[in-house]
């Protein structure tokens, strides 16, 4: 069996560049749902794979539970991006990535919180 772990990492780098990008064109102080729209169509100007406000069931006792639960963007069905525009990242946050993450059964996620001036300060990255 192939290692998925390098294409994993380059999957990786690709979605933090595109991040970096619509950062860049974008700034800080917009509302979530524009970072969203443009981190999409710069995933879509990369020709990445994914899926955009994704429902995400619980899985509760063996029935599944539509809970209204939706995945900001999951790209290629391996990385979960969780979108922020807020002062400051909290726990929360962590704790609803860490915990969407187990929910989709995906290894590798993204918090990015596109209010900060470098996005490097903004991006806090989870393998579960």
């Amino acid at each position: 069996m192939a290692d998925t772990k390098p294409r994993l990492s380059d999957l990786a780098n690709k979605v933090i560049g595109c991040a970096i990008e619509a950062h860049r064109a974008l700034g800080p102080g917009l509302l979530e749902s524009a970072y969203q729209q443009c981190l999409c169509h710069e995933l879509r100007l990369n020709d990445i794979d994914f899926h955009m406000e994704k429902p995400l069931p619980v899985n509760y006792k063996g029935s599944c539970m539509d809970c209204g639960y939706r995945i900001d963007i999951l790209v290629e069905d391996e990385i979960l991006i969780e979108l922020k525009s807020v002062e400051k990242l909290k726990a929360i946050h962590e704790a609803q990535i860490l915990s969407y993450m187990k929910l989709a059964n995906v290894k590798q996620g993204f918090l990015i919180n596109f209010n900060v001036t470098l996005l490097k300060d903004g991006l806090k990255s989870f393998v579960y």
